[in-house]
């Protein structure tokens, strides 16, 4: 019993002490994480002075406590590791990860790869110790641990690029490290011999099984999401079990990297998750995940902090020989890493370049930490390898990233004050400023109102007002001695402002229960693609996303061609339902924009600026209502659905919130509101699949469609019907390309289309054909023709048209008689025939 009071005793005396450090660090203006590193130090040393005195038995208990919790390799792996990992993946931009994934992954891999051999041979070199325990040491020193960096990052409000690039390569080549140390650690203490081949098929197979095992887990983890998505306690907790059951499972039954499984899972769970809860719910949940991450980094320093005199006890001239060859070799390689091979890999295409200023601060905040000391741990406490070994590795590492932690972390805010990563640009301070002004003007305004309610002395009235207005002017002169800023600048500054508002109004409605979750992520997913092109091509590139955003992609090409070579629907049914929905909620939201928000910007960018972005947002408006008004009058029932279906969530939403305030306002109990809250979540849950979108296909009705064929018997629409292959073509959609071989001929049973001659152009609608001359003649195509809208088609193919007329004399009549008018139009005029 006495036992589980001390452990008490060194747990929650630990959290008090470290989290205690936190305003201290602030104070000191000092790295948190270092200053519990050198805490840990410190009670460390006292530990092995206080001994059992006395004197001092609160005191000593508490460290006793702290020492009998002797911190091993496993219990940072198993315990500390998969918290700490799945905290830093979780509130990663996948977007923007995979952005940079070549120059992280490079980082990662190759870099700790290349840094490895490097430290290796350098070591073995100056000490001559055997080279696998040089190399060994090689991997445990290439495992950077940026918390202490990216801590600071986020505190000086450092570039969102910056922060992605050093959390990215931290994650991966923890993994890498931890999957090198494993090969090299097995040749060591069971004597295997690993040939280069087997070596990479192992390391791939560690690597990637991983990443195959924690996207498994990150996709069970999103599924329960979604049937539990109001239930935040049940997600919080979920999640803490798929950070740990991923890193167990791949560990200990899969033997694959445990760490990418971590990783992975985290990654897909944060992509997914943010967009399955409401944001308000996501919200908890990464605050409890920063919490459980900032008791784990607290403990984990703190505890190792306490290790580094036991493992520095040993200490030889050889070990400071070999720990000075440790940090100028680990420097050199990382100097090749940023400097040399990024560059080269901008050059070749391999990911976006990354500046000067981006890559020294990478080099100076490749930090080592936590990863490193517990995998010299697993060394240390190994019996299998020779007591020299291990003291010359705990020398080297244990100097390694104290060195790293006092001197590159606590310099890194100087790194970044010399290339002025921690400051506002000029547009972002002038836009400061402008905020402020506007601000002050309104709280003075206000203030005149509050001290005629609060009866308040004039003159004390004046004096606080004219206060206000003294700074707001003051603020508006500093703005007019600012260098000029160019308009792109200004427009550019414009459009993200409304692109934040445009990503708030998706928010809202997700959490109304109004946008589905996969319709939300696509929505995002197309908002962020748009500020990309803004941030990296400015107004150009957003003006060629907007095309793209409303364009028929891959994922489109593939369902048409499914269902017009293998007749299923599903997936271009899908594909336009999704459409319809993107364009409705966006559309209501450059509504909402257009309504509430455009007017609201012009005090804040320049007039001329406001200008050009009011009509850039009038250009990617009337594109939408262009696209919508398409789809919608290509399927009207279904866009009734749809519109029917965000009214009815919307009415519940507002009804719920009523309750709410009733119950706020204590007018019904907490019985009366559960019960009227939950008839209306049943409602909601009704109506949160999407209705099915009808593609209206059907060949018989199609067929009853066109004029030419409505006169065919019972027999021969059954014979058409197994013929004729129905197919939707997509507004722009090329059906036939000039000089092409003709395959087929088509009758348009819904639609336009445009046939492009040299000379002229001719629109065909509903009721027409075309496409029959080529098989006729067996000539080439001699025009391109192109969807006008949605047009439904039906194909017949060259074969089953001539097997058909010869049992369809009088049909086959009719289309050779259009044929030969339309071949002796264009050969007296190329201003009238139609051939196709």
């Amino acid at each position: 019993m006495s036992s589980i009071w001390l452990t008490v005793l060194g747990v929650t005396g630990l959290l008090a002490f470290a989290v205690l450090m936190l305003p201290a660090a602030k104070r000191l203006n000092f790295p948190y994480t270092v200053l519990l590193a050198a805490v840990g130090i410190l009670l460390g040393v006292l530990e092995a002075l206080v001994g059992d005195n006395d004197l001092l038995v609160p005191v000593s208990d508490f460290l006793t406590a702290l020492r009998n919790f002797n911190i091993t390799a496993d219990a940072v792996f198993f315990i500390f590791l998969p918290a700490l990992v799945f905290e830093a993946a979780l509130s990663i931009d996948v977007r923007r990860l995979m952005d940079d994934i070549a120059p992280i992954l490079m980082l990662a891999v190759l870099g700790l790869l290349l840094s490895t051999f490097l430290i290796g041979y350098a070591i073995q070199w100056s000490t001559a110790m055997p080279i696998l325990i040089c190399l060994l040491i090689g991997a445990i020193c290439s495992a950077t641990d940026p918390v202490a960096v990216v801590a600071l990052f986020k505190e000086v409000g450092a570039p969102k690029r910056l922060t992605i690039l050093v959390e990215g390569e931290s994650l991966f080549n923890d993994a890498t490290a931890i999957v090198l140390f494993s090969l090299l650690a097995a040749m060591i203490t069971e004597g295997e011999s690993v040939g280069i081949v087997s070596g990479v098929l192992t390391f791939l197979k560690v690597f990637f099984g991983g990443v195959l095992l924690g996207y498994f887990f990150g996709r069970v983890l999103c599924w329960l999401m979604q049937l539990f998505a109001k239930l935040v306690l049940v997600n919080i907790t979920l999640s803490i079990s798929c950070a740990y059951l991923s890193f167990i499972v791949a560990e200990h039954y899969f033997h694959v990297s445990g760490v990418m499984a971590v990783v992975t899972a985290a990654l897909v769970s944060g992509s997914i998750g943010r967009t399955i809860l409401a944001p308000k719910l996501w919200q908890e949940l990464e605050d409890s995940w920063e919490q459980t991450g900032f008791w784990a980094n607290s403990i984990i320093f703190v505890l190792v902090g306490m290790a580094v005199p036991k493992l520095l006890t040993n200490i030889s001239m050889t070990a400071i020989v070999g720990l000075i060859t440790v940090i100028v070799s680990a420097f050199v390689g990382r100097a090749i890493i940023t400097y040399v091979l990024m560059p080269t890999m901008t050059k070749a295409g391999m990911g976006k370049t990354v500046s000067t200023a981006y890559k020294t601060v990478m080099f100076w905040g490749g930090l080592r930490g936590a990863v490193s000391l517990a995998l010299a741990l697993a060394i240390i406490e190994n019996p299998a390898v020779a007591p020299e070994h291990q003291d010359f590795i705990a020398v080297l590492v244990t100097g390694f990233v104290l060195f790293t932690l006092f001197v590159n972390a606590t310099t890194i805010r100087f790194v970044m004050g010399i290339f002025e990563l921690n400051k506002l640009s000029p547009i972002e301070c002038i836009l400061r400023d402008r905020a402020v002004g506007l601000s002050l003007e309104k709280v003075s305004d206000k203030m005149e109102y509050s001290a005629t309610q609060l009866s308040a002395h004039k003159d004390l009235t004046n004096d606080l007002i004219q206060n206000y207005q003294q700074k707001s002017r003051a603020l508006k002169k500093m703005e007019s001695s600012e260098n000029s800023v160019a308009v792109e600048d200004w427009i550019r500054m414009g459009l993200s402002i409304l692109g934040a508002q445009e990503r708030r109004y998706y928010a809202a409605r997700f959490t109304e229960g109004i946008v589905p979750s996969h319709i939300f992520r696509l929505l995002t997913a197309q908002l962020d693609d748009l500020l990309d092109a803004l941030k990296d091509n400015s107004v150009t590139g957003y003006q060629l996303q907007i095309e793209r955003n409303l364009a028929f992609d891959w994922r489109f090409k593939m369902a048409e061609f499914t269902n017009r070579n293998l007749s299923v629907q599903t997936f271009l049914s899908q594909r336009l339902a999704e459409r319809l929905n993107i364009l409705v909620v966006k559309r209501g939201a450059l509504e909402s924009i257009k309504d509430e928000h455009l007017a609201k910007l012009r005090p804040y960018i320049d007039e001329q600026a406001y200008d050009e972005v009011t009509a850039i947002f009038n250009f990617r408006y009337q594109k939408t209502e262009q696209a919508l008004t398409a789809i919608s009058g290509q399927y009207p029932e279904y866009a009734g659905q749809l519109f029917k279906r965000q009214l009815s969530q919307s009415a519940f939403w507002q009804e719920e919130k009523e309750y709410q305030n009733l119950l706020s306002d204590g007018l019904i109990t907490h019985d009366v509101y559960r019960s009227l809250t939950a008839e209306i979540q049943q409602k909601s849950v009704d109506l949160n699949s999407l209705p099915t979108l009808d593609l209206q296909l059907n060949p018989e009705e199609l067929i009853k469609k066109v004029p030419m064929l409505v006169h065919c018997s019972d027999e021969q629409i059954k014979q058409l019907t197994k013929l004729l292959k129905p197919m939707l073509a997509f507004p722009g959609k090329q059906i036939i390309r000039k000089g092409d071989s003709g395959d087929n001929m088509y009758f348009i049973a819904n639609g336009a289309v445009n046939v492009q001659l040299e000379n002229q152009n001719k629109t065909l609608v509903t009721g027409n054909f075309f496409g029959e001359i080529a098989i006729l003649k067996k000539l080439p195509r001699v025009a391109d023709v192109e969807a006008l809208g949605y047009c439904s088609l039906l194909a017949l193919n060259h074969r089953d048209f001539q097997a058909f007329l010869k049992q369809n004399q009088d049909l086959k009549q009719q289309i050779e008689k259009a044929g030969e008018e339309r071949l002796n139009a264009l050969s007296q005029s190329p201003q009238i025939g139609m051939p196709t």
